[in-house]
């Protein structure tokens, strides 16, 4: 990622990033950088998809894509990788046909399947460069247990409704995820792309500045020895931007005591096939459920809940859910743990 060779390798492509060469920051040494980069995206929904879309425009040498979901109608909107005729195919595969229809010098590696603890071992082990697509806390904290764990940077992004947020983590040398947000707030508590919508504007938006980042890290000669880093916040729907210098809590669990309960823990939460009911049990987080706010965000996405003191029943995608004080949850209606997990997150575990 150092050197500085005076032309580009292998294929000549000098002229299809001429513009963008010409950005004096960038330049054709921290072009050659980004060709020769290795980014793993986790999710390639709304917010990865369209940070993937930028990156193989941009000309990273290989992007790594993983999400376990399949394209759905309602994705078409906000989801620029899509076209209705991959309706049903699972998200990284359609991805990955629009992206390498794209040409230019990126190799595209599809991996449908859920990211955990074990998958980032498998896939991150030598990216340069993580970005979070994801759409859930727990996958969320996990990534970055995990890449404080192995020293790996790693670019976190949310956004929900008009509004986005982006972070660069570098391990040991600016603040984690859990520099701000120590614990992952209670499953139910705030609102998802469900609930609240969302808009394209804004993923791009946050998109943008994530990729931005990417760039400026991923082509400079020699690393960003600051001690601090910015924390951006975006309203597409008022036009506001706010960015905020942060710098590390020594108090912080995971970079600055070394706990790493969420990467231990992982192997705990896997879904649960319950032999002859066709029920999968999903297990909660430790922060358990805020019955109320889920139910109130529940009955605003037009879904009937029952309420029962603290456990909660609705019904959603032919599966019915029992959500039970500790955020466990049985998903009736199916055997298949990868898609229970996804409704477990889709409507409870942001």
């Amino acid at each position: 990622m150092s050197q500085t060779p005076e032309a580009f390798p292998a294929h000549d492509w000098s002229r299809r990033f001429d513009r963008q060469t010409r950005f004096a920051p960038l330049g054709r040494a921290g072009q050659l950088r980004l060709q020769q980069a290795d980014v793993l995206v986790v999710g390639c929904g709304a917010l990865g998809g369209a940070a993937a879309h930028a990156l193989a425009r941009c000309g990273i040498g290989r992007l790594r894509l993983a999400d376990r979901d399949v394209v759905e109608e309602s994705n078409l909107p906000r989801q620029v990788l899509f076209q209705p005729s991959q309706i049903g195919q699972p998200k990284v595969e359609a991805a990955a046909a629009t992206l390498t229809a794209l040409g230019g010098p990126t190799r595209v590696d599809a991996h449908a399947l859920h990211v955990d603890a074990r998958a980032l071992e498998e896939l991150g082990a030598d990216v340069d460069l993580v970005l979070d697509g994801t759409d859930n806390l727990a996958t969320r904290y996990l990534l970055n247990d995990w890449a404080v764990a192995r020293d790996k940077r790693w670019i976190y992004a949310g956004v929900v409704g008009a509004s986005g947020l982006v972070l660069g983590v570098r391990p040991r040398r600016g603040p984690c995820l859990r520099c701000l947000f120590p614990s992952p707030a209670p499953a139910g508590s705030l609102e998802t792309c469900d609930s609240a919508g969302v808009i394209l504007p804004a993923v791009e938006m946050v998109a943008s500045l994530q990729v931005a980042l990417a760039l400026r890290w991923l082509s400079a000669d020699a690393p960003d020895t600051s001690a601090t880093e910015r924390l951006q916040r975006i309203d597409a729907w008022r036009g506001e931007c706010v960015s905020l210098e942060l710098a590390r809590d020594p108090d912080c669990p995971s970079c600055g005591h070394g706990r790493f309960e969420f990467l231990e823990a992982a192997a705990d939460r896997a879904p649960i096939v319950l032999c002859g009911r066709n029920t999968v049990q999903i297990q909660g987080r430790a922060a358990g459920l805020d019955a109320g706010a889920l139910a109130a965000r529940l009955r605003t996405a037009g879904v009937h809940v029952e309420q029962a003191g603290r456990m909660l029943r609705f019904e959603s995608d032919g599966v019915r859910f029992t959500v039970f004080p500790d955020a466990r949850a049985l998903l009736e209606g199916t055997d298949d743990p990868v898609r229970a997990r996804s409704l477990y997150d889709r409507w409870i575990g942001r």
